[in-house]
C-alpha cells in the first residue's frame, strides 16, 4: 500500500449479467490511486463505467476482478470509512437542516452535544449557518446539496464519493459549488473521488483526472493539471485566465471526441 494514497484501485474489472450466459462488461483492468486530501476526478464518455466504479468503491457493487483497498484495507460492502453523496437531493424533508447533518451521526451512536457540535461546525463550513432550523422544502437546489455534504462530511469519511453531484444545478450554482468544494478540501482532511462529465467542472476541481475510455470503461489517461503548479485554484475565473487552462480543455475535448468516435 502507497502511504501517500486514501485508495487504491488495483486491476478492477466488472461484467453485469444480462441473461442467457451473457455478460457486458462493463469496466476492464482499471487501476490508479486517489492521494490523500487529493480530489481525484473521474471523467469520460458517457457509458464508460465512471459511475460504476464509483459503485464499487462505496460498497454498493462487487467487483468482478482487481481490488480496491482504503486506507491499507480489503472492505465488503459499504462502510463509514466511505460517504457517498449522490445527484438527486437525499434530505429527509421532515427535519431540519440541523437534524438531517445529525441523522447519520445520531445513528452511529454519537453523544447529542458531541454530535450538536460537529453538524454546527459542518453547517457553518457549506455556508448553512442561518438556515440550520430551516427544512429541506425551503431550501435551494444547491443548498439541499449542502445539507448532504454536510451531512456526509460529519460522519468523518476518509473517502467522499461524488456522483455528478451538481449536475441538476443552474450554471451559476454549479460553479458556486465547485468553489465550496475546493474549499471544503482545503479546510478537511477528506479525500474525495468525483464523477463528471462536464470538462471545466473537472479541471476547476481536480488534483488529478482519470480519463476512461468507451465501454468497456479502461484507463486511457491520468492528467495532474499541470497549470495549477500543486496548487488549488479557489475562483472558477481565475482558473479559466491561467496559462495551459485552454491546452488542457482543449485536450480533454480531443478525448472525448475520440472516445466518442468509439461509440458509433
Amino acid at each position: 500500500m502507497d502511504q501517500n494514497a486514501a485508495l487504491e484501485i488495483r486491476h478492477v474489472g466488472k461484467s453485469f449479467d444480462i441473461g442467457r450466459e451473457q455478460s457486458l462488461q462493463a469496466v476492464s483492468d482499471v487501476s490508479f490511486k486517489a492521494e490523500k486530501n487529493s480530489i481525484c476526478v473521474l471523467l469520460g464518455p458517457s457509458g464508460c463505467g465512471k459511475s460504476t466504479i464509483l459503485r464499487m468503491i462505496a460498497g454498493l457493487e462487487t467487483p468482478s476482478a482487481g481490488d480496491i483497498v482504503i486506507g491499507g484495507r480489503n472492505f465488503d460492502g459499504p462502510g463509514r470509512d466511505r460517504g457517498m453523496v449522490f445527484q438527486a437531493y437525499t434530505s429527509f424533508d421532515w427535519l431540519t437542516v440541523r437534524c438531517n447533518v445529525e441523522f447519520g451521526m445520531k445513528i452511529n451512536g454519537v453523544s447529542r452535544k458531541h454530535r450538536r457540535e460537529r453538524a454546527a461546525h459542518f453547517i457553518d463550513l457549506v455556508g448553512l449557518g442561518k438556515f440550520a432550523d430551516a427544512y429541506p422544502s425551503q431550501l435551494s437546489g444547491g443548498m439541499r446539496q449542502r445539507v448532504a455534504i454536510a451531512r456526509t462530511l460529519a460522519n468523518d469519511p476518509e473517502v467522499l464519493l461524488m456522483d455528478e453531484p451538481f449536475g441538476a444545478l443552474d450554471a451559476e450554482t454549479r460553479w458556486l459549488m465547485q468553489e465550496l468544494m475546493v474549499e471544503v478540501a482545503d479546510k478537511t482532511n477528506t479525500t474525495m473521488v468525483i464523477v463528471t462529465h462536464d470538462l471545466e467542472e473537472a479541471i476547476f476541481l481536480a488534483d488529478k483526472i482519470i480519463f476512461l475510455s468507451s465501454h468497456p470503461g479502461r484507463l486511457k489517461e491520468e492528467i495532474v493539471p499541470a497549470f495549477k503548479q500543486g496548487q488549488r485554484i479557489g475562483e472558477k475565473e481565475q482558473a479559466v485566465k491561467m496559462a495551459g487552462y485552454s491546452e488542457l480543455e482543449a485536450h480533454l475535448m480531443r478525448l472525448m471526441r475520440e472516445e466518442g468516435r468509439g461509440l458509433e
